[in-house]
């Protein structure tokens, strides 16, 4: 008899999952054996109303079934609490509880700060930071709950997605990075308040080529695209690369982890450590006045390199392809 797959009988919930990373990762959650709430906004009808069309979460969720797994699709807004709250609903509806919550949907508006418009702002915002927090709101509250009506800790495992962006300091896109940064403090935040239920709580900061990132990335080249086993070539950005991380998080094995941030792509799995405390500086009176501050840090960032920021772009000489 064939070993139970480690997530059988869990239910998940993978959201912008219609296309790219969270279509790999879900996918990959449905391999281990759990029912996945396929989430993603859609795209505008054909008819012209600009209502949403359940085809990209409807699609991952056929693949997963077509497969032998198990899935139910959900058209839902993440950045709106109420459809956020209905999604977790439906989770809860289909599968009897919710284990794993992986949020993963989110939108570019690349520009630079001078150029960007409040709307470009606003909605990256929306969709990447309170998207996640949307999610996170109503399955914290059932986790916390379920935890004390039963007296023991739950099943729940969080898998967040922020970004490099956020860690170098892109340029071209302050709305992304500031979302992307806020999800890391959002992960630390709840994997603090969480972790006497037994739930943890981690992110991502995945490299893959998407249809989000292809003009960041490029295509890829033809006989590098896909699975390994359909052109012997597994393209180092390939959402592929990431998922397997995300079905560890999610797994039993990662009971132990949580509160952490990883880097994730092309064969590479990267830890990344918490900020230190490069230098410190005390007043020699009662508080500090701007002239002993001048005679203090002037010249201590004077022979500090003018490249050497708290933006941590060491991170792009980790093996692996720059994105």
């Amino acid at each position: 008899m064939s070993a139970p797959l480690p997530l059988q009988g869990r239910t998940a919930i993978v959201t912008g999952a219609g296309r790219g990373l969270g279509r790999a990762e879900a996918l990959e959650l449905a391999r281990l054996g759990a029912h996945v709430v396929v989430n993603d906004h859609g795209r505008p009808g054909r008819d012209g109303t600009g209502e949403a069309s359940a085809a990209p979460a409807e699609d991952t969720a056929a693949a997963i079934r077509a497969a032998g797994g198990g899935a139910t699709a959900h058209a839902g807004d993440v950045g709106s609490f109420e459809q956020a709250r209905e999604l977790v609903e439906l989770a809860l509806d289909v599968g009897g509880s919710l284990d794993i919550l992986v949020n993963n949907a989110g939108i570019l508006r690349d520009r630079m700060l001078f150029s960007m418009t409040e709307d470009e702002w606003d909605s990256v915002v929306r969709v990447h930071l309170k998207g996640h927090f949307n999610t996170l709101r109503f399955a914290a509250a059932y986790w916390r709950d379920k935890a004390k009506a039963t007296g023991r800790p739950v099943y729940g495992r969080v898998v967040n997605t922020s970004s490099e962006a956020f860690l170098v300091g892109s340029a071209g896109q302050p709305n992304y990075a500031a979302a992307k940064g806020g999800i890391v403090g959002l992960t630390t935040s709840t994997a603090a308040a969480l972790r006497k239920y037994g739930v943890t709580v981690n992110a991502i900061c995945p490299r893959a080529r998407t249809r989000m990132t292809e003009d960041l990335f490029g295509e890829a080249k033809p006989a590098a695209s896909g699975r390994a086993e359909e052109t012997g070539t597994l393209d180092p950005l390939a959402p592929e690369h990431v998922s397997p991380l995300v079905g560890y998080l999610a797994s039993p094995a990662a009971a132990g982890v949580s509160g952490q941030l990883f880097i994730v792509h092309g064969g590479t799995v990267a830890v990344v450590e918490r900020p230190r405390i490069a230098a410190r500086f005390t007043t020699a009176k009662d508080a500090f006045g701007i002239e002993e501050l001048d005679e203090l840090l002037t010249p201590y960032f004077a022979e500090r390199p003018l490249d050497e920021t708290y933006a941590a772009t060491g991170v792009w000489e980790a093996p692996g392809e720059r994105g």
